[in-house]
């Protein structure tokens, strides 16, 4: 008897233990979601070449970041109803005031870049800004998330260093790359 009494409370600790950390983390980054967004940004980038001042290649690039921002709401909502989790619980809404200053910056700053000529170093921008809302979303999501935005900063970095025809390869490595490869490993560690 002492020991069935001993494994029920074990069992009653493990379920606390997940239900305070479902409750102060935001859980519903979607793993199968980042795939597909990175499957995505890797057509964009084959699609698009390298960074050059043409409404076609913003173009392209605008309407990947579109695309992949309709995936994401999509997969963040399929999780979260899938996981039980409120959509618009507390650690939903820290994320997204988290992520989204950086990412209103790195828009006002795509308009900066574009009016004085400087198109080619968006990858940079982008890859850098977009590993920062990553960061600061992930300081309220599962650990995994602010390593993927330090990859996303890291590459920006080396992308404003690199020579700007390179930016190509930059934005496959980031947000396809990035995306495949840690969408992955979120989809078999935190259920999808």
């Amino acid at each position: 008897m002492p020991v069935a009494l001993q494994d029920h409370a074990l069992d009653s600790l493990r379920y606390i233990r997940d239900a305070m950390s479902r409750a102060g983390a935001f859980t519903a980054v979607p793993g199968w979601g980042g795939v597909i967004m990175g499957v995505t940004a890797l057509g964009a980038a084959v699609l698009a070449g390298p960074p050059s001042d043409s409404a076609r290649w913003l173009g392209i690039w605008l309407g990947e970041a579109a695309l992949a921002s309709a995936i994401a709401l999509v997969a963040i909502t399929r999780k979260a109803r899938r996981s039980g989790v409120p959509l618009f619980a507390a650690p939903t809404r820290r994320f997204a005031l988290a992520y989204a200053p950086p990412m209103v910056a790195g828009a006002v700053l795509t308009a900066v870049f574009v009016q004085n000529g400087l198109g080619t170093r968006l990858p940079g921008c982008w890859l850098l800004l977009y590993g920062v809302a990553v960061v600061t979303g992930g300081a309220w999501a599962v650990r995994i998330v602010p390593v993927m935005g330090l990859c996303f900063m890291t590459l920006g970095l080396a992308a404003f260093v690199a020579p700007a025809p390179w930016g190509h390869y930059f934005m496959a490595a980031g947000f396809g790359g990035v995306h495949v490869g840690f969408g992955l490993r979120i989809a078999k560690e935190y259920g999808g």
